[in-house]
């Protein structure tokens, strides 16, 4: 594959990243930082950049595995429905998260938009075949998984809890944590999931989320602003309640 490159003020040439790339809010987070600048482009010629409306689709359950992508933007739920046709809400995926499965022939999970979400697609064979040629993708895909398989235990040690209020905190210290960074979550932010998925995903009643989001408010713990809004007042208090 030729390769986009300017020139330096040295004289030495380099490759051109795309504009979004260069401004992307996750380029430090995302598996593609693990790449040299060269690497990157060649990812980054492949790739195109696409929005989602909240509750659309972006991968089914049983499709044919064609394409990968990393969240830009927003929040992702990933859910099977059983059976009994009731959705179940298995992972969340937050900002630099990827997403599809890669050397899968077909789709797991229904993953779908919680919020307008921005995701940068790359066409499945194309991202595996870089892969392979360049290890530092692979360790950062690998670096990733770690990452999401730690989410995966978390949020299963978050349901495992008996008692309600915890389960609730956890879930608003989560995205506290997701809308910021690891070392300075954002106080403020927007909940991505109603009332009846945050209660799909934590294994209780839609009135018992409502319940307890009202009892942290009383209690001083967090407020809520408009319909999604939550500013959390004492995250000390809240994770306290974790452990």
């Amino acid at each position: 594959m030729t390769l986009q490159t300017d020139v330096s003020a040295s004289g030495a040439a380099s490759p051109t990243l795309p504009a979004f790339c260069a401004e992307c809010p996750v380029r430090t987070e995302a598996v593609c930082a693990a790449l040299d600048p060269v690497d990157r482009t060649t990812l980054a010629k492949v790739g195109h950049h696409r929005t989602y409306a909240r509750g659309e689709t972006i991968f089914a359950a049983g499709d044919e595995s064609i394409a990968c992508a990393t969240l830009v933007s927003g929040a992702v739920k990933l859910s099977a429905t059983g059976r009994d046709g009731v959705e179940r809400i298995v992972a969340l995926v937050h900002p630099a998260g990827l997403l599809g499965h890669l050397f899968s022939a077909e789709i797991s999970h229904d993953a779908v938009a919680l919020t307008e979400s921005r995701l940068c697609l790359f066409p499945r064979r194309d991202f595996e075949r870089l892969m392979l040629l360049a290890p530092a993708l692979l360790q950062g895909v690998l670096e990733r998984t770690v990452r999401e398989l730690d989410r995966a235990r978390a949020l299963a040690d978050l349901i495992g809890r008996r008692d309600a209020r915890s389960r609730v905190a956890g879930l608003l210290l989560s995205f506290s944590q997701a809308a910021g960074s690891a070392c300075h979550p954002a106080p403020t932010f927007e909940l991505p999931l109603t009332r009846g998925e945050a209660a799909s995903l934590l294994g209780l009643t839609i009135e018992t989320v409502s319940r307890q989001l009202s009892a942290l408010e009383s209690d001083g713990l967090i407020r809520k602003h408009g319909l999604r809004g939550i500013h959390i007042l004492e995250p000390v208090a809240l994770a306290s309640m974790m452990s």
